[in-house]
């Protein structure tokens, strides 16, 4: 009985911290307006060359080369370097007057370009070019996958440095992601700066260590819980063994470690984002993360490579189903459009075929089954990636709308595809 007690007592002192931070937010963010909001959402971008020889220069792409995009469409010669297209794509989004917010789901560059600060400095300085604010949340190919060797992890060049910034290593890199893109806990990036709520600020005081996770962010606006959690790619950096040519063991103890902790720590993100939300009388929650937590990526039929994603869908069924309003989850990862609910089996599902939306050739519900009645009130939206020309998602939240689920709305959420 103590011990319940006490764990009561660290639950409720954490969700104060977090009330106080989200009541000094919502002055700032209009966390019970009815007005409307309207993001621009892209992922997966920008995707640059791959990464050259050893020999070259990190991310060495000379002007006018041939674009080589890391996409189903495969190579598409002569296209201009989605790097080099971003600025006109910022200055589209600025110019697009419905926009109050951006939001970036993860992967600042491709799976084949190498982990370096100055990369990481030229999206940061590209972004600070967009007027609205900017939320991002990490993906694999800036942290997780920089051990691997396509990504210059544990690679050197002919003067016998590392390529890589700390040779790849996945948790210097986060590290660094966390240094230049969250300075400051609670403040977004972009040229508006937003105040939202960090778990660096709100942190359970029985899990000290979720200080770290100045990523994972929560807001209210126009009456919907907003909340973003570091979820990579891929298979949640635990099943995708570390390159043992550069860290040695298989399986090394700093893996093992940083896929507990952090899920951990996002687990207990999500249950106060949806205790706030209930507490708040939120009309929806809308959660942001990178991986596409259904998606086979390439594996086959087997489900191994995505079960390090169950306590992730387990928890945001359940979450989901005891709130009974709507729930969005919008991710990246997979680079495809997609419109579903894979926790709802044989949910109307579409994806996109050139300028239209054509059924799913799978059910997603298959990947993680959960309840025979399913979840009706979720709903899941995966935006495009490494795409060209780059485009964004334009996804307005009306807090007075309670849309059925369809390929472009749920509940007070709708949805277009905007190719500048």
């Amino acid at each position: 009985m103590n011990k319940i007690l006490a764990t009561a007592t660290l639950l409720v002192t954490s969700l104060a911290a977090v009330h106080t931070v989200i009541a000094n937010a919502d002055n700032e963010s209009g966390g019970h307006s009815e007005d409307s909001l309207t993001l621009a959402v892209y992922g997966d971008a920008p995707y640059g060359c791959k990464a050259p020889t050893a020999a070259a220069l990190p991310d060495e792409c000379p002007v006018g080369s041939v674009y080589v995009p890391d996409s189903p469409n495969g190579p598409i010669p002569g296209d201009t370097r989605q790097i080099e297209a971003t600025p006109a794509f910022i200055a589209a989004v600025n110019g697009d007057h419905k926009v109050d917010l951006v939001l970036h789901t993860g992967d600042i560059h491709s799976g084949s370009t190498y982990c370096t600060l100055a990369y990481n400095q030229t999206i940061l300085d590209l972004w600070s070019q967009f007027k609205a604010p900017l939320v991002y949340t990490p993906g694999d190919n800036e942290w997780t996958d920089c051990q691997k060797s396509k990504e210059g992890g544990g690679v050197k060049n002919a003067a016998g440095e590392y390529v890589d910034y700390a040779a790849g290593h996945p948790v210097a890199n986060l590290a660094l992601v966390r240094s230049m893109f969250f300075p400051e806990a609670g403040k977004t990036l972009g040229g508006r700066r937003k105040y939202v709520t960090s778990q660096a600020q709100a942190f359970d005081p029985g899990h000290p260590a979720d200080a770290e996770y100045v990523e994972n962010v929560m807001w209210e606006q126009s009456q919907v819980l907003f909340v973003t959690v570091n979820i990579p790619g891929g298979s949640n950096n635990d099943d995708d063994q570390w390159n043992t040519g550069a860290f040695g063991a298989v399986r090394s103890a700093p893996q093992i470690q940083e896929a507990a902790q952090r899920t951990a720590a996002d687990l207990r993100w999500l249950d106060a984002a949806f205790v706030l939300a209930k507490a708040h009388g939120a009309k929806a929650v809308l959660i942001t993360e990178q991986a596409d937590m259904w998606d086979l990526d390439g594996t086959g039929p087997s489900l191994a490579h995505i079960a390090n994603y169950e306590p992730f869908v387990a928890k945001i069924a359940q979450l989901t189903k005891d709130f009974g309003k709507p729930v969005l989850l919008i991710n990246g990862d997979s680079h495809h459009y997609r419109s579903d609910n894979p926790l709802q089996d044989n949910a109307p599902c579409v994806i996109e075929s050139g300028a239209n939306t054509v059924p799913c050739a799978e059910d997603n519900y298959d990947s993680h089954p959960y309840y025979g009645a399913g979840v009706p009130n979720f709903h899941r939206l995966v935006i495009h990636g490494s795409t060209f020309p780059l485009e964004y998602t334009r996804l307005t939240v009306n807090p007075r709308a309670n849309k059925p689920a369809s390929s472009t709305s749920f509940g007070p959420f709708s949805w277009e595809r905007v190719i500048p």
